[in-house]
Formats: C-alpha cells, sequence, structure tokens
C-alpha cells in the first residue's frame, strides 16, 4: 500500500484443508502478569486518512484504522503469519483455481447482524465496480480472479466476478490461473467486508462515525478531524471476551510533535525523528524502550513519465544514477534502511533472485560522471539547467530527504539541474498524482503481502496504482508467466528478470528499503514492531500494571 510519513506462506498445489489455531486471535497475556485498571491507549497518527472506506482507500494509514473497525477473511501475527479472521479454515483445489473458505458462525456486524458469505461477495462486486472508481480496482486481478479483467473493462457485470456465496457460512472464489498464495491476498484492507445496507442507506457519508457499521474488535466512538480518533471495543465482536484494551485514540500529530507527547505520557507509541534518534542524551534517557523495526517496503521518487523532462531515459537515469543512496540511509536517516536501486527487496518471499544492478557496483564518482554525460547528451547545460519541482506530502522526515537529494542532484550532476520542494497535505498529494499533475515525487510501497509480486504488479500496464505510465511489453508477458511457474524457485527466477526489466527503463529512483524507530510506553505489550508489513491490531494489547 501507498506508504505515508506507514513469513512467507507458501501453499503447495495440494488440495489442502487448513485449520488454523493460534493464540494470537487476541491479546495474549502471560501467567502472572497483573493487568493495569486502565486499559487506554494514545497513538501517533501521522496524517488525516483521506477515507474510511476500504474499498476507496490506498494508504497505510487508512488501512490501519480500517483494520480496527473491520475484520476480513484472514489476519496475520506479529510475524506477518496468515491467522483466521471471520474464516476459521480454508481449503485449495489441486490447481490452485478454487479457494473455499468456511466463515465463523458467530461473527457479528456492530449492529447485531450477523456477518456472512454474502457481505463479501457485496464488498469485492464493489470493489471492482468502476461506479466506485477504486484506487485498488485493479488488486483482484493480480489474484487472477475470473472475469476480473472484462469487468473493470466494463465488458461484463459485476455479479460475474469470481466469488460465490455458497451458503451463509462458506464462501468460493474462482480464479482464471493458479495463485498458491491467494490467502496471503485475502488479508488486503480493500477486500474487507462492509455492510450493504448502511452503504446503501447513507451513499458516501456512511462512513460517519454516527453511521458507520463495521464488524471488526473497535468501532469509533470520536472523531475530530486533523486531530483525533477515539476508538472503543464492539460488544458485539466474536472474540470481545477475549480483548483488554477498552479505548485506543489516534493522534494527529507529526513526529516531533508526537515526541514531545510522549514525554508528557500523553502518547504511548510514536515514531522517533532521524535528528533526535541520532542524540546521545535522547538514547540515554530513553534506551530501552526505543525499538527497531524493518518493513517490506521501499522508498521512492517516482518519475511521470508523460511529461517532459521525464519522458526522456537519459534525464530518469541521470538522477537514478546521481543520487548517492548511503549518504542518505546512513547521514540523514540512520535507522538501518538499506540503500537500493532496485524496487523489489531480495529479502521478501520468491525475491531472493532479485540482483541490484551492474551500476550499483560502481563508485559514486562514476555514476556522477556517466549522469552527467546523460544530460548532455539530452541538451542540458548550467545555462539551460533542467528545471522540475519535486512534491512531496507535507512531513518533517520527508522534507529533509528531499532536501537532501535535491541538493544532492545538483552537487553531483554539476550545476545541470535546478529541482525546487514541493510540499502537500497527505490527501491533497494523492489527488495530484492520481491526477497525473507533477513530474517528481515522493513515492512508497508497503507490500501488501509477503510474496515479491505485491511490488512488481505495481508497475504492470493496467495497475490502477501504476499512475506514472509505465508499459513494458516484455515485463507485463514475465508477471504473467510467473503464475504458471512449476516451482518456487522458477517463479522467483521470473521475478528477477522482471525487476531487471522495470530498472532498465528507470521509472523512479529507488532510494531505500524501509526500517525504522519506535519509542513505546513499556507498559503497554503486546506490540513489537516485527510485523513485515507493519501492521498491528489494537485487540493484541494491553498495559501491565
Amino acid at each position: 500500500m501507498q506508504y505515508k510519513t506507514t513469513l512467507k506462506t507458501t501453499f503447495s498445489a495440494l488440495s489442502l484443508a487448513l485449520c488454523l489455531t493460534t493464540s494470537a486471535l487476541a491479546a495474549t497475556v502471560p501467567a502472572g502478569v497483573k493487568l493495569a485498571t486502565k486499559q487506554e491507549a494514545n497513538f501517533q497518527m501521522s496524517a488525516e486518512p483521506a477515507t474510511l472506506d476500504p474499498q476507496k482507500m490506498e494508504g497505510t494509514g487508512e488501512s490501519l484504522i480500517a483494520r480496527q473497525i473491520f475484520e476480513g477473511l484472514v489476519n496475520s501475527d506479529e510475524d506477518g503469519r496468515i491467522i483466521p479472521g471471520v474464516a476459521t479454515r480454508w481449503e485449495a483445489s489441486e490447481d490452485n483455481k478454487t479457494w473455499t473458505f468456511y466463515l465463523r458462525q458467530d461473527a457479528k456486524w456492530s449492529n447485531g447482524d450477523p456477518v456472512t458469505a454474502q457481505d463479501f461477495v457485496y464488498a469485492w462486486r464493489r470493489l471492482v465496480d468502476p461506479k466506485t472508481a477504486s484506487p485498488y480496482a485493479s488488486y483482484l486481478n493480480f489474484m487472477k480472479m475470473e472475469n476480473v479483467d472484462d469487468i473493470l473493462q466494463g465488458k461484463k457485470p459485476v455479479d460475474t466476478l469470481g466469488i460465490t456465496a455458497v451458503d451463509d457460512h462458506t464462501l468460493r472464489l474462482t480464479l482464471s490461473a493458479p495463485v498458491s498464495y491467494a490467502v496471503d491476498l485475502t488479508q488486503h484492507s480493500s477486500l474487507l467486508p462492509v455492510h450493504r445496507a448502511t452503504v446503501e442507506k447513507y451513499g458516501e457519508n456512511w462512513i460517519k462515525p454516527e453511521h458507520l457499521v463495521g464488524n471488526g474488535a473497535y468501532r469509533i466512538k470520536e472523531r475530530v478531524v486533523n486531530e483525533k480518533i477515539v476508538f472503543e471495543r464492539s460488544p458485539t465482536y466474536w472474540n470481545n471476551k477475549e480483548t483488554v484494551l477498552e479505548k485506543a485514540t489516534l493522534y494527529r500529530a507529526d513526529d516531533t510533535a508526537a515526541i514531545a507527547r510522549y514525554r508528557t505520557g500523553e502518547i504511548d507509541l510514536s515514531s522517533i525523528p532521524s535528528s533526535l534518534y541520532k542524540t546521545a542524551s535522547f538514547k540515554q534517557e530513553y534506551g530501552a524502550q526505543i525499538h527497531g523495526s524493518r518493513k517490506l517496503g521501499t522508498f521512492t521518487y517516482e518519475m511521470n513519465l508523460a511529461k517532459p523532462p521525464f519522458d526522456d531515459i537519459r534525464v530518469r537515469k541521470a538522477l537514478d544514477l546521481s543520487l548517492d543512496r548511503v549518504v542518505i540511509t546512513d547521514k540523514v536517516l540512520g535507522f538501518g534502511q538499506v540503500p537500493t536501486f532496485t524496487y523489489t527487496p531480495n529479502y521478501i518471499g520468491a525475491g531472493e533472485q532479485i540482483k541490484q544492478p551492474e551500476y550499483a557496483s560502481w563508485t559514486q564518482a562514476k555514476r556522477n560522471e556517466e549522469a552527467v554525460k546523460l544530460l548532455k547528451e539530452a541538451g542540458y547545460s548550467k545555462d539551460k539547467p533542467l528545471k522540475t519541482d519535486l512534491l512531496y506530502n507535507t512531513n518533517d522526515g520527508l522534507k529533509n530527504i528531499a532536501i537532501a537529494a535535491t541538493s544532492m542532484w545538483k552537487k553531483n550532476l554539476e550545476g545541470l539541474v535546478d529541482i525546487s520542494l514541493k510540499n502537500m497535505e497527505w490527501k491533497t498529494s494523492l489527488d495530484t498524482k492520481a491526477q497525473k499533475d507533477y513530474t517528481l515525487a515522493f513515492s512508497a510501497w508497503i507490500a501488501d503481502y509477503n510474496e515479491a509480486s505485491t511490488f512488481l504488479t505495481y508497475y504492470l500496464s493496467h495497475s490502477d496504482q501504476n499512475k506514472i505510465g509505465f508499459k513494458s511489453e516484455k515485463f507485463d508477458q514475465l508477471m504473467e508467466s510467473a503464475y504458471y511457474a512449476k516451482t518456487e524457485n522458477e517463479r522467483a527466477e521470473i521475478y528477477a528478470q522482471a525487476e531487471a526489466e522495470l530498472d532498465s527503463h528507470h521509472p523512479f529512483v529507488a532510494v531505500y528499503h524501509y526500517a525504522g524507530q519506535f519509542i513505546k510506553n513499556p507498559k503497554l505489550k503486546g506490540y513489537t514492531g516485527k510485523h513485515p508489513q507493519g501492521v498491528y491490531y489494537f485487540k493484541d494489547l494491553y498495559f501491565e500494571e
């Protein structure tokens, strides 16, 4: 998902009947631990959510909120392993083209209505319905849902989508290609169920707190735009008896403001500004409360390929070569981020064969020399420099990186570029990029599931996330062939070829793979920051005395 500043599970081709049980279905309080009398937690929210509608959201911040008030077929534990959600078990056909999910009979909506297979059918059809205009409409294409292509193109009605309610508690998915990791994809926030009667009664206003009906462990009690969102336990949630946290509040605050509130005890969990993390006094004062995290995510600067100057591959390659990633990761940040020239992390599932391009081994001086040569060939000079803007969403950390990047480009490219900074609030920046009204912009992607295709499908020619206009027939063909790979090793090799093809076009400047630091109230338990996608659930948290 789009990230704002927000275990590999492989299924064999054999018919599987999986019945999973785990203590991670709710807060796991060790024996002997005495719970605090007050169970109320406060968290930082780095940006105001653009929407609370699961089928219309695209950011990690929105997704975090959605996971608290809605529950999908499956969830994932702190290590990223798939665990039951509304579905208690599932099975696949021998060819991995038919998946059947068996839903729990005690799942209820917050108004008391039962959660049924029809609710998922409605939500998934709503996702691909052109009338919804979902930024994730093409997601089910990556799962190869039957008829999804024709539906997205308006050739077939939404009720032909390969999803069927066999009965109230049995859901069947029909795919047009074998997808052995289909269950992983079903955890995505765009596939969360929604309450049909509420959506149809209130239209766009159904997500207002006074109308919203969810099936998750929490419901929204109060929302003050650009200030806070308050959650309370939902008494109708099927596992409410095992939930501990009574109340959770997300406070809108940038990293600096959040740390100030953490110091006073107003916030229990917050990101740490890189400038503060580097100070010895801060580490000394809060050492045991500081924790590291590593996400399956990539920070990039995307280029609009449809607009000058980035319709010229020489310009794109020049900016790609001349950015010194190590300066960004080690000097500007210093959280353990991994510098990269590739989009897909090679430590993700089936990504182990992805290699950095040959020029990654060059010295920075050699890369700069080649970049200057390319820009001069493209017609730029000190008297006629390349002029453009770098768009980023309002955030102190993003600002620091943008300042460093533009300064570096100016220096390493010997004054042949002049890049100005432009910042916007999160929702405005999303709208601007959707309208393609930019040339160069910050973008980041956090894995939707732990398999390399979650990155590579982003740049398919028909992907809704691919807003930059990248198109490569070879890339599309490689990604299609990956579905029919006979072994995981073969699929990993295809992904490596696809990544190399993508990188050869230089449609972005990949900077680093995510890692970070956060600070946490030592009495708040159940959150470790280990989840590879940065996911966590309020229902798993508790305070000890």
